[in-house]
C-alpha cells in the first residue's frame, strides 16, 4: 500500500498536478529524495518505486539447518520444556544462544505449541510483598510425580521468602509431614535465622482442626495444645498465619508452577529417580534458581532474628513428648527401654515427668525439667521411624509433679544461716510447701 500511494503521488508530480514541495510531506520524504524518485520513475516506470530489499533474505535470518536442529532438540531431548527454560538450556548445554521470542517463532512455525496451558485471567487484588527479608516466610508442600509418570508420587516441601522470592529451604519426602517441614525449618535457621511470621495452609502439620475434640487437660487449662511444628514456632517467637485459600499464599503456589515445569525437567535430564538423589540435587539447584528468580527487597535491612537464648536448631527442630519414669528408672522411647542415670544421692526419677525428644535422625534424648540432657540413644540405622504424635504439654493425670526442692537463695542453702535454723521452722516450711501442692 505504501508503494501504491507513492506511485499515485509521483505520477501526479510528473503530470504537474502537484508540486514537489507539496508532495514531499505527503510521502514523508525530503524534496531532494522526491526529485530522485521522479527521475527514476520517468526512466524505469513503476518498478523504480519498489523497495530495494524486496526478494532478498534478511542478513540476520536464521539458517534452515539451525532451525531444524532447534526443532529436533525441542521434540526429542527437551520435550515438554517451556520456551524460557528451553532458551536457557540451549545456551547452557548446547551452545546455541537464541532469544526467547525468536525461539517461540521457530517452534510455533514448526507446529510445536507451548507445553503450559494458561488459564484465562481472573481478577484478584494483589497483596504487596513484605518490606524486608525475613518478615514473612511462606511454607507449603507439593505432591507431584517429580521423577516421571513411571515413578510414584513424591512431595516437595519448600519455604520461600515473601519479600525477595528466594527459596531458603527445600526437601523431598514421600509425603508432606512434620519431619519434612522441620528439615526445611532447620535449613532456614542455619542459613538465615528465625522469621517474624510464617504463612501456611491449614494442614494438620501446622493447625489443629476445631472439630477435633479437646482432651480433659486442655479443657481444664482452657488452652489447646499446639502441633509439634506450632510448638517449634512458639519457641522461636515466630507468628503463625493460616491461609484460607491457595490464592492467599500465591507466591509459593507460583513456585510450584515453576518447579513442576522447570525442576521436573532438570531432574529428568539429570536422570534422577529417587528422593535421596533429588535432595542432593536440590543443594546445587537452589542457588541457580535464586539467581534467576529472586528480587531485591524494598527494605535492604533484613528482619531475620537470631535463635532465642538457650535454643539450638536441634532442640527446636525435633519431636517432644512427656514420659513418666518407671519404678526401675527407665522410660520407654519408641518401643525401647532407656535407663536413666541416678538423679542424685538421695533423689530418684521414679514417677516423675521428663521430656523426651526424638530427633530427625531417629535418635532419642531425655531431658530433665531444667533442660539438662540425661541420656541420648544411638542414631537409628536406615530410614528413621518417627512417632510424629501431637505435642503433650498438659499435666498427666495421676502423675505427681517433681518434688519441691529449695532454690539456691533459700536459707537452707546458705551455710551462714544455720545458726538461725530450728526444727519448728523446718516443720512450718514443709507445711507451707504441702499447702502449695509441692511433693516433699
Amino acid at each position: 500500500m505504501q508503494e501504491e500511494k507513492r506511485e499515485v503521488v509521483v505520477r501526479r508530480v510528473v503530470a504537474r498536478k502537484l508540486s514537489v514541495s507539496e508532495a514531499a510531506p505527503l510521502l514523508g520524504i525530503s524534496e531532494r529524495q522526491l526529485w530522485r524518485l521522479k527521475a527514476r520513475y520517468i526512466e524505469e516506470g513503476a518498478s523504480a518505486l519498489q523497495h530495494g530489499n524486496r526478494g532478498r533474505s534478511p542478513a540476520n535470518r536464521i539458517d534452515d539447518a539451525f532451525r531444524e536442529r532447534i526443532v529436533l532438540l525441542a521434540r526429542k531431548r527437551y520435550a515438554g520444556v517451556n520456551d524460557s527454560h528451553l532458551a536457557e538450556l540451549l545456551a547452557e548445554r548446547e551452545g546455541i544462544p537464541v532469544a526467547r521470542r525468536t525461539l517461540q517463532r521457530i517452534l510455533r512455525g514448526a507446529g510445536l505449541a507451548s507445553p503450559r496451558a494458561h488459564r484465562p485471567p481472573r481478577y484478584r487484588s494483589r497483596r504487596e510483598r513484605a518490606a524486608s527479608a525475613g518478615a514473612l516466610v511462606l511454607v507449603d508442600g507439593s505432591r507431584h510425580r517429580w521423577f516421571g509418570t513411571a515413578h510414584p508420587y513424591a512431595c516437595c516441601i519448600a519455604a520461600i521468602d515473601d519479600a525477595t522470592g528466594e527459596v531458603i529451604g527445600a526437601t523431598f519426602r514421600e509425603q508432606e509431614d512434620a519431619a519434612g517441614h522441620f528439615t526445611v525449618l532447620g535449613q532456614m535457621l542455619t542459613t538465615k535465622g528465625a522469621a517474624l511470621a510464617m504463612y501456611s495452609d491449614r494442614h494438620s502439620v501446622f493447625w489443629r482442626s476445631l472439630k477435633e475434640r479437646e482432651s480433659r487437660e486442655e479443657e481444664l487449662l482452657g488452652v489447646r495444645t499446639p502441633t509439634q511444628f506450632g510448638r517449634a514456632l512458639a519457641e522461636l517467637g515466630t507468628q503463625a498465619i493460616f491461609a484460607n485459600s491457595a490464592q492467599a499464599k500465591g507466591r509459593i503456589e507460583r513456585l510450584w508452577g515453576t518447579w513442576q515445569d522447570r525442576l521436573y525437567q532438570e531432574l529428568r535430564l539429570a536422570d534422577i529417580h529417587d528422593i535421596d538423589a533429588a535432595n542432593r540435587f536440590l543443594a546445587r539447584y537452589l542457588p541457580r534458581h535464586n539467581a534467576r528468580f529472586a528480587v531485591a527487597a524494598a527494605d535492604s535491612e533484613p528482619s531475620w532474628q537470631p535463635l532465642p537464648e538457650g535454643k539450638t536448631v536441634e532442640s527446636v527442630c525435633c519431636f517432644k513428648y512427656v514420659r513418666v519414669v518407671a519404678p526401675d528408672n527407665t522410660v520407654r522411647l519408641g518401643g525401647a527401654l532407656v535407663q536413666l542415670p541416678p538423679r542424685s544421692q538421695h533423689w530418684s526419677w521414679v514417677g516423675q515427668r521428663i521430656e523426651a525428644r526424638q530427633h530427625l535422625d531417629g535418635s532419642w534424648s531425655v531431658h530433665a525439667p531444667d533442660g539438662r540432657e540425661l541420656v541420648r540413644t544411638a542414631r537409628a540405622e536406615g530410614p528413621a521411624k518417627l512417632l510424629t504424635q501431637p505435642y503433650v504439654r498438659a499435666p498427666i493425670s495421676g502423675v505427681p509433679p517433681l518434688p519441691w526442692r529449695p532454690q539456691a537463695e533459700h536459707p537452707w542453702r546458705k551455710k551462714d544461716s544455720l545458726s538461725g535454723w530450728h526444727p519448728a521452722a523446718a516443720r512450718r516450711t514443709l507445711a507451707t510447701a504441702r499447702q502449695k501442692g509441692h511433693a516433699v
